[in-house]
């Protein structure tokens, strides 16, 4: 049985305890159930390059190969080390080579996926924590510079002992592969203090029929330290264990009715619990084929332009995105391709803006489930009904097995639950949950007791109100709250609107400092290609169509491109650092007694915004009548600031 129709559906399917469902042990044994299944089957196909018909040239493996190339991975970090406690972390785009770095990483030890976007300096960090031993990245390559970062940053890991690389060259043939071998000859590799091997070449030694560590590996082993929650302070690395990746990924598979021959695209990144874990082995759990288009995902070059050639090419009847991709492919001709092979799309990361959905599938007649997770309950949680009533707007009903709800929180600690409609903090508990972060500090406030006798619950930050059949409604993060005068302006009021405009393609509502109320709202969009609209017609677009008169924003910003995550997640506090420095400036710029100044601002778990500011004071003024001033004046705003005047 695979899909839902309503929450009597799943409560009927968790008749069956899950210890009965007979499921993998692990996700090693997730392929080794899938080669004896599915053995000559296509399980992944990988291709390059997009553009043209280059699409159609693809690297493919069976679900035998699959196995043993995880099994040979897995053999190969042995060698190197790796135990069952030693973490093996990665820094690359996607390529076959990454899953089975995942998956053959968490047959051995624990693997770290890491950002490659992410700087050298950062990438040290979640390392360091994590305490990588051997570590997984590509070999100098022309339009990268991943090696790069990681020769910068390999001799700081002090754990680290020895380095695979991968020659991503081995996918390009003809002039272009002379072409790559000529730029990359200069390139060279740096020396490093740890060992730097080839990892095809070195994997080839290996056996692809078993494991040679002996290991055997229980549902509560560690797999996976995914790091999340961005980008300052401590690294943030959630906890997976084998039962999670596995419950998680067979209930999104059934969540969708995932069968046996069939396809799904894969463009999200390697790095991230999405592409990861609910698109690759949500797939393979069920016997699905993988379809990885290109290191950079839906990214690559060609990829958007050919999207309906690639469908139909490996016939494709669904795939997964976020909400910027669906902007994308608005924009996008179908070629007069029937499009009915295609059953439907999931959205996540990031809520689907309603007028979004309406068009595209308006356009193209493909259904979107959209559907909510975080790392944090492993990868997804919900999704809306495949055979039931899709709520647009909503994130769907509740995976079988897994108990949510909306509580009123405060200062950590359980209140009461909410009624129906009422908003509250979204709150999961079930076998698909972590057991929590590396680093105990991370774990203060991610868990509470609601006094029921059972399990604690996670307390996601999500805030979010249960409709009366169940479907969840996300209202925001509490961080993103706009808070004018103690009122509290959910985005979405802003953001929800501004979509319906014919020409904005993204719209994006923060908070700017205000000395007066705290925070005053303003929205930032990007217009579609070739549209056209003035700040002047958005505004009055404002006024005339968001229904809350505190929510109608001050300032709109038109941007050429609205700043996004690697997952394609609007970047928020790139746009409130961007504020921050602007309202500070002014205020600045406004003293006779300032001569020159700079505004630097971020983020600290801790302190929240932080703003540090350095002025010069004007030839002649007192230093410190200018450092007061200035500390009167910015210490009216709801940013921590650091002050050096001089």
């Amino acid at each position: 049985m695979g899909g839902f129709s309503t929450l009597q559906d799943i409560v009927d399917f968790e008749q069956t305890p899950l210890a009965e469902r007979g499921l993998p042990t692990s996700t090693y044994n997730v392929f080794e159930t899938g080669a004896k299944k599915f053995g000559s089957q296509h399980a992944l196909r990988f291709f390059m390059q997009a553009a043209g018909n280059k699409y159609e040239n693809s690297v493919d493996f069976s679900y035998a190969d699959l196995l043993g190339e995880i099994t040979q991975t897995a053999n190969m970090f042995h060698a190197l080390g790796v135990g069952k406690d030693d973490t093996v972390s990665y820094v690359l785009p996607n390529l076959p080579q990454t899953y089975f770095t995942l998956y053959g990483g968490e047959a051995a030890g624990i693997a770290n996926p890491i950002n490659p976007l992410l700087e050298p300096d950062v990438i040290a960090e979640i390392m360091n924590h994590a305490e990588t031993k051997v570590l997984v990245t590509l070999s100098p390559f022309i339009k990268t510079d991943i090696w790069e970062k990681v020769a910068q940053i390999a001799d700081k890991v002090p754990t680290l002992e020895a380095v695979l690389t991968i020659d991503m060259g081995q996918y390009v043939s003809g002039l272009a592969k002379l072409v790559v071998k000529v730029m990359t000859r200069k390139q060279g590799k740096e020396s490093l203090k740890v060992k730097v091997m080839d990892f095809d070449a070195t994997k080839a030694k290996y056996s692809r029929t078993s494991l040679t560590s002996g290991r055997k590996i229980e549902s509560t082993d560690v797999a996976a330290y995914f790091h999340t929650g961005g980008t300052t302070g401590t690294p943030k690395l959630a906890t997976h264990i084998h039962s999670n990746q596995v419950i998680d990924s067979w209930i999104a598979g059934v969540s969708v009715d995932n069968s046996p021959n069939t396809a799904n695209l894969l463009g999200l990144p390697l790095f991230h619990n999405y592409g990861a874990i609910a698109i690759g082995l949500g797939n393979w759990i069920h016997g699905v084929t993988t379809v990885v288009a290109t290191p950079s995902g839906f990214r690559g070059d060609g990829v958007i332009d050919n999207f309906w050639k690639i469908m139909k090419h490996y016939n494709c009847n669904m795939f997964a995105a976020v909400p910027t991709l669906y902007t994308s492919l608005l924009n996008v001709p179908t070629d007069g391709i029937d499009l009915s092979f295609i059953k439907l799309t999931t959205s996540g990361a990031a809520p689907l803006p309603v007028e979004l959905e309406r068009q595209f599938t308006e356009k193209t007649g493909i259904k979107i489930l959209e559907g909510y997770g975080l790392t944090e309950s492993t990868s997804v949680a919900s999704v809306n009904p495949l055979y039931g009533q899709t709520k647009v707007g909503s994130v769907g009903l509740r995976f079988p097995y897994e108990e949510w709800g909306t509580a009123i929180v405060e200062q950590g600690k359980f209140v009461r639950w909410c009624e129906v409609d009422e908003i509250g903090v979204v709150a999961l508990r079930g076998p698909n949950i972590f057991p929590g972060y590396r680093d105990d500090f991370h774990n203060q406030g991610a868990f509470f007791d609601a006094g029921d006798g059972g399990d604690r619950w996670l307390n996601t930050g999500d805030m979010g109100r249960l409709d009366e059949d169940n479907y969840l409604w996300l209202t925001g993060r509490k961080k993103e709250l706009i808070i004018r005068g103690g009122h509290n302006i959910d985005p979405k009021l802003i953001e929800e609107p501004m979509h319906e405009h014919p020409a904005v393609a993204l719209a994006a509502a923060v908070g700017r400092p205000d000395a007066k109320v705290g925070e005053m709202p303003v929205c930032y969009v990007e217009l579609k290609p070739d549209a056209t609209a003035t700040v002047a017609e958005l505004l009055q677009f404002a006024k005339d169509n968001i229904g809350e008169r505190a929510a109608i924003p001050k300032e709109i910003y038109i941007l050429d491109a609205i700043p996004l995550t690697a997952v394609g997640k609007i970047f928020k506090p790139e746009l409130n650092f961007t504020l921050i420095k602007d309202v500070f400036g002014a205020d600045l710029a406004a003293m006779d007694e300032v001569a020159s100044y700079t505004v630097e601002a971020y983020g600290d778990k801790r302190l929240g915004r932080v703003a540090d500011v350095t002025v010069k004071a004007a030839e002649g003024a007192d230093i410190s009548a200018v450092e007061t001033k200035v500390r009167s004046r910015l210490g009216l705003y709801t940013v921590h600031t650091n002050l050096t005047v001089n």
